[in-house]
């Protein structure tokens, strides 16, 4: 795979940092680590998504959703229990690793919740686009009719 070096950009823009960070991240090679947990990411209106990741034998204290600067941050720590040291597995096929996954959100993005379910972590979000930014239609008047000014 062809790697790309973005640093010329760096020195050569001003104000277009993210943009830049964005295309140099998406270019690293993803590893093993990334792959976990498992997530869809689905469109469920116009302007409304929802992020689901499957985060089986995680409880709502062991994971953290943190929201800053554009990157949401989604993280999950198993803590110790008692009752799992005295368990002994033949095998174990469902990970409770420790995770840490990062989504880039676009502009005007908010996060508007998030619930656990079956095993399933959603977490709501929509694009709120201020009044200001969106398009507004302009209404065109009429000019006064000319008058003839009679030259003296």
């Amino acid at each position: 795979m062809r790697t790309y070096d973005f640093s010329p950009l760096f020195r050569s823009t001003i104000g277009f940092d993210r943009l830049t960070n964005i295309m140099d991240s998406a270019m690293r090679q993803s590893d093993a680590t990334e792959a976990y947990p498992p997530y869809n990411i689905q469109k469920t209106g116009e302007n409304s998504y929802c992020i689901t990741l499957a985060v089986a034998g995680f409880s709502e204290e062991e994971l953290e959703i943190v929201s800053h600067e554009g990157k949401l941050v989604i993280e999950g720590r198993v803590k110790p229990n008692e009752e799992n040291k005295e368990n002994k597995f033949l095998h174990r096929g469902i990970a409770g690793r420790a995770f840490k996954r990062s989504f880039q959100l676009a502009d005007h993005i908010k996060i508007m919740g998030a619930n656990l379910s079956n095993g399933l972590l959603n977490v709501e979000l929509v694009r709120e686009i201020p009044e200001e930014l969106k398009p507004r239609k302009i209404e065109i008047s009429r000019s006064p009719k000319t008058r003839i000014i009679e030259a003296a």
